[in-house]
Formats: structure tokens, sequence, C-alpha cells
């Protein structure tokens, strides 16, 4: 539309029915549009929830279990079957046991606990990272498998 000023603008977008934005206070003269300001402020959050969903798939996330070396059967099976999920979309998983007061001679049954964790996965994971004492935890990574 050109240059406008701010009375003859204001009067054509109450004409039209529609708000007048300033777009760029910045710039001299300043710009300015006729539009429906609740509509665009839709829009654009609109666009922004969709740019954070996007961005939410690209980035790969960390996910921890915590197991316990003296795990029973059905909690090992729940988080076995929670993790696949996990791996399924692509994320890579932390197992890890932590080993408070006497449990500490108990490392090699945790140990074996998390292997046992990386077999039930193998079919959806590889072992990153195997078991590795540091402290009172121990901690194992694993990474989805790569499709061919």
């Amino acid at each position: 539309m050109g240059i406008k000023k701010l009375e003859d603008a204001l009067t054509l977008a109450k004409y039209a029915g529609l708000d007048l934005v300033l777009m760029n206070p910045g710039n001299t003269p300043a710009v300015g549009k006729v539009m429906d300001y609740n509509k665009y402020v839709y829009e654009k959050k609109k666009k922004l929830k969709e740019q954070q969903k996007h961005q939410r798939e690209n980035t790969k996330e960390l996910k921890e279990y915590r197991l316990s070396y003296n795990i029973d059967i059905g909690d090992f099976n729940t988080r076995k079957k929670n993790a696949s999920e996990y791996l399924k979309k692509g994320h890579k998983i932390k197992g890890s046991i932590r080993f408070r007061g006497r449990e500490m001679k108990y490392v090699e049954e945790g140990k074996e606990v998390l292997i046992r964790f990386a077999d039930e996965l193998s079919e959806f994971a590889d072992v990153e990272q195997k078991p590795v004492l540091e402290g009172k935890n121990m901690t194992m990574i694993l990474a989805p498998k790569k499709n061919k």
C-alpha cells in the first residue's frame, strides 16, 4: 500500500475490519501491516509448537533404567519391555545398578544382571559401553541397532 500516515492506516484497518500491526518498529518509517492479529498470533504459536515437536524427534535422548543385583523377574521384564520400546524410537539406553553399603560384595551378580539385560535387548540394541563400576554405581550403555 506504500507509505501512509498513521491516521490513514488506522482508518484503512478499521474499514477492513482488521487490525493495524506494527511489524518492524526499528525502520524509518516504521513498518505496519493490516491483518487479523488474533489469527496471526494463533498461526505463530502453531508454527512454534510444530518446530518444537520436530526438534524433540530429532534430538535423541539417553534414558536410564535402574536395576538391582537381586531384581525380580517381573520387574526385569517390565524394564526390558519399556527399554525395547524406547530403543525402537532410536534413543539410547543406560542400564545402571547402585550398590549401597554391604551390597558392594555382590558386584559380580550386578554385572551378570546388566549383561542379561543387554542379551535380552540384543534384538534391538548393541552394547556401546560394557558394564563399568564407577564408585558405587555400575553402568552400561546400549545404542539402537543401525538399520541396513
